[in-house]
């Protein structure tokens, strides 16, 4: 993701780019292949997908300044072109392991319509003094470093991180006690609390990895 960031990735390529990278170590032990060549292939790979192409080059030379911050840019050398030909390598690899499957629906496109919905809803001083909108982006994105969304439907985890910033602000839907059904139900008919409590556990699981990270 940081160099997603750093390769001046859009939101979605960077969102594929985890996908694609999560779906092969659920197919393949992690012991199997280094982590950081699938990284950079899935990066190089979505870029592909996504129609924001990459340059190997600038790949190698953001994920070596990841590992090496005081380094140079790579020279052309020996060295550079071993990389580049297993970044290209290990892209065959991922594709034949993931059955070339590597299209996805993401939740950004849901998250922005349920946030205009929602901010329709409230009034104007409940909005504007939460960073509601702010947070459920931030959510929404800190959930790529796990599999959310490889094992949930895209509507439900944009709900999920809705909800989570609403609570986490104290922030209440107006009616929603006289409400036939509860205000994420009208998003998405299909979604229950119980999965709403799975994916904001699986979230915050994620944060406790991320602490326990040395």
């Amino acid at each position: 993701m940081e160099a997603g960031v750093k390769l001046g990735m859009r939101s979605i390529p960077i969102a594929t780019a985890c996908a694609i990278y999560h779906k092969f170590f659920c197919e393949i032990d992690l012991d199997a292949y280094d982590p950081y060549l699938v990284a950079m292939s899935s990066l190089y790979l979505a870029g592909k997908v996504e129609e924001q192409r990459l340059r190997t080059r600038d790949i190698i030379n953001v994920s070596n300044r990841y590992f090496h911050p005081d380094s140079e840019p790579l020279e052309l050398d020996s060295r550079f072109w071993e990389l580049r030909d297993s970044i290209v390598q290990c892209e065959l690899l991922v594709l034949r392991v993931l059955r070339f499957q590597v299209s996805f629906q993401h939740p950004h496109k849901y998250l922005l319509h349920y946030l205009l919905s929602v901010k329709n809803w409230l009034n104007r001083y409940s909005w504007q003094r939460s960073p509601v909108s702010i947070t459920a982006w931030a959510l929404l994105r800190d959930s790529y470093h796990g599999g959310l969304c490889l094992r949930f439907q895209a509507q439900h985890i944009a709900v999920a991180v809705l909800h989570l910033a609403l609570q986490a602000y104290g922030v209440e839907v107006p009616a929603e006690a006289e409400a036939e059904k509860p205000w994420w139900q009208v998003f998405s008919e299909d979604l229950t609390k119980p999965i709403i409590d799975n994916i904001v556990s699986d979230l915050i699981q994620i944060y406790t990895m991320d602490t326990e990270i040395p």
